[in-house]
């Protein structure tokens, strides 16, 4: 991996090393304490995985769907896991700009040298992001001999034991209501592509036609993060600004980028939308405290840790996840006001039946093009 005849663009063992020596030791809990924390997460999951299918009605009863492993991880295990997922991603982006840098003078040691630095970066990162997620599911990283997977080829859940404990406490909830609250969230990933055989193709697809469309020409890479330095910087003039309410990452990208991102949020925020419903439509019934919960979280999410957390996630994108989870809720939960969970649920069809980002905004446009009449009017959920 870093020989300089065949040095790769990204030094991945290095992005592992760093990331585990950068990122925070998490809350301070007893061995006992520990295995106690695993093993209620793992009967969560468990429990959960019953709550939501009763509840979504994706799974009909008695159909067979595929089994995917449920994983307890502590921080350096989710960086492992989603350090072979970005790898396992970006392999064909990857490809293209190596060929792009052989042909260049000296682009073996450049490479060698590259590959290490990007390392460095996006260890970074990984440890600025493993000390925040809860749960995860993982669509596409490929199993390995400490982290397997589905049989079919992709899929595993992740829950991240220390910074499930650290909410918990820091949020003073129940703990016990608090993690069964984070897996039946979780659990409703899982569901949504263990129902829906087509979905991790689709999404993968998506990203594969966005990273195709990268910029390989390295002048043009820089000229576009200039412009975003400037516009964050206020240093371009007042006339050509107009980019202040996007990220960095939205800033560098091609006009077919964002069409292509436009489709993806509008599905990542069905996607998450529909487990925070899901998550407050059972709550009620299995978490007894899930109302102090919810509004504790909520203000959690919107305010962040401090001026340095909010810049990041601004820098990064990752205000727009936190859109994701509120637009996305009201979207599902208007659409199953309007035509129930059975007409909510055609959603998941096919890629033509999921909404777009304006219908995310509109759900009854949604309704009106997925749930027409045979006269062509909005219908509603007697429709076969």
């Amino acid at each position: 991996m870093t020989s300089i005849s065949g040095a790769e663009m990204v030094d991945w063992n290095l992005a592992v090393a760093t990331a585990t020596r950068l990122v925070r030791p998490g809350p301070e809990v007893s061995r006992d304490e520990a295995r106690a924390v695993v093993a209620e997460l793992r009967e969560h999951a468990r429990t959960s995985e019953r709550h939501v299918r009763e509840f979504t009605r994706m799974i009909p009863e008695g159909t067979a769907v595929p089994d995917t492993p449920v994983l307890v991880v502590d921080r350096a295990g989710w960086v492992k896991a989603n350090v072979a997922g970005f790898r396992e991603l970006l392999q064909p982006l990857l490809g293209k700009l190596q060929d792009r840098r052989a042909g260049a003078t000296g682009g073996a040691v450049l490479g060698a040298v590259g590959g290490k630095v990007t390392g460095v970066e996006l260890g970074m990162l990984l440890s600025f992001l493993a000390s925040r997620v809860l749960g995860q599911y993982e669509t596409f990283a490929p199993a390995s001999r400490s982290l397997p997977g589905s049989a079919t080829g992709g899929g595993r859940l992740l829950l991240v034991a220390p910074n499930i404990v650290h909410v918990e406490r820091e949020l003073e909830v129940n703990p016990h209501d608090f993690r069964l609250w984070v897996c039946l969230h979780e659990e409703t990933h899982r569901t949504q592509f263990t129902a829906v055989p087509w979905l991790r193709a689709h999404l993968e697809g998506e990203i594969q036609t966005f990273l195709g469309a990268t910029e390989v020409d390295p002048m043009t890479v820089l000229e576009r993060l200039r412009e975003a330095a400037q516009s964050f910087a206020g240093a371009r003039p007042e006339s050509e600004r107009g980019d202040e309410g996007r990220s960095l990452v939205e800033l560098v990208q091609t006009p077919e980028q964002r069409e292509v991102l436009a489709r993806l949020t509008a599905v990542m925020s069905l996607l998450e939308g529909h487990a925070d419903f899901v998550m407050d439509g059972v709550g009620p019934e299995v978490v007894p405290s899930v109302g102090e919960i919810r509004e504790k979280f909520q203000q959690r999410r919107a305010s962040g840790a401090g001026r340095l957390d909010a810049a990041l996630r601004k820098l990064l994108g990752l205000d727009a996840k936190l859109r994701q989870y509120r637009d996305g809720e009201r979207f599902v939960r208007a659409v199953v006001g309007q035509v129930g969970m059975d007409g909510f649920n055609r959603v998941w069809t096919s890629p033509n039946t999921l909404p777009t980002k304006a219908e995310i905004a509109k759900p009854a446009d949604w309704v009106a093009r997925v749930h027409r009449t045979a006269g062509g009017e909005g219908g509603g959920a007697a429709e076969a």
